[in-house]
């Protein structure tokens, strides 16, 4: 019995030491720190007025990074909003940086460690892209690529939601946002549609009603006033009828300086909601029930 046992346990050894040798381990890019990834675009004359991308990245393998040939980075470009824009990149990228092991450093981890920063300018003449080809709301695309010593390369494609998630935190494609800063509002006519989920007008600042549920203040220092009026008492301005629903318009002349300031004053039972469009007819802004009370962020790239 006891020698049926040790030979038992020798077949077994070598099951497993067939399974350890045969078993292949891949590589991670954790994320350290993403230092920027933001770009601000001007609607008015279609550049790029600064930002960029900058992230710090770790190599880890089963040779703690010593596998590592070389890390690649590839730029692309998400044309999000094709009607505003004719960017014809599509999938292209383009290789704009490749480190070897020898161009990191050694972090806390005792890990190869890699910091890769771009300004807006660099990304977009990397990718040949002019001022009509870009537009708010599009986004430059970084990918990073492990190619190791033993051939096999790893890259976003390769990812699972282990290693995307919150431990490993390694999604290997990052993404920087071209986002619309403040202009002078248009002039014409803006429209306000608002609702209220409950049926009752609108109740911003206390439960019965108590003044407007929107402060709107132009540059020129011209304020509306607008909400759904209340059925419980006089809300003290020229409020807009309707129980459930109701439409207001306010005029902005020309030749604003600056953005107009919208400022919502409130929500007291979670039952108010509303949209904001230009005279182009472009919503800027959807507010939904419950939202808390503060200045409303208009987006720029729709104005």
């Amino acid at each position: 019995m006891v020698a049926i046992l040790f030979a038992a346990c020798e077949d077994s050894d070598k099951v497993i030491d067939q399974i350890v040798a045969e078993e292949t381990r891949g590589s991670i890019l954790r994320t350290i720190e993403v230092t920027e990834n933001t770009i601000d675009y001007d609607v008015t004359t279609s550049t790029l007025l600064g930002g960029g991308f900058g992230a710090t990245v770790e190599v880890q393998d089963q040779e703690n990074g010593d596998l590592l040939q070389s890390l690649d980075v590839y730029l692309g470009y998400n044309d999000n909003t094709s009607d505003k824009g004719n960017s014809t990149i599509g999938d292209t990228e383009v290789l704009v940086q490749s480190y070897s092991l020898s161009d990191g450093t050694i972090g806390p981890n005792g890990l190869p460690r890699f910091t890769y920063t771009a300004t807006a300018e660099e990304m977009q003449s990397a990718l040949g892209l002019t001022g009509d080809e870009i537009f708010g709301g599009d986004a430059f695309t970084i990918r990073f690529e492990i190619v190791r010593t033993d051939g096999r390369v790893y890259s976003a494609a390769d990812n699972s939601g282990t290693l995307t998630g919150s431990y490993f935190n390694s999604p290997f494609e990052y993404t920087s946002v071209l986002v619309c800063g403040p202009k002078p509002t248009q002039a014409g006519t803006w429209t306000i549609d608002m609702q209220d989920a409950f049926g009752d007008g609108w109740q911003p600042t206390t439960a019965d009603g108590g003044g407007p549920g929107i402060i709107i203040t132009l540059s020129d220092g011209t304020v509306y006033e607008i909400g759904l009026c209340t059925p419980y008492e006089d809300p003290g301005y020229d409020c807009t009828s309707g129980d459930s629903e109701g439409t207001a318009t306010f005029e902005v002349p020309p030749g604003q300086t600056g953005a107009a300031e919208i400022d919502f004053q409130g929500d007291f039972w979670g039952e108010i909601s509303f949209q904001i469009y230009t005279p182009a007819g472009n919503m800027v802004a959807s507010v939904g029930t419950g939202t808390a009370a503060g200045l409303i962020e208009i987006d720029y790239c729709a104005d």
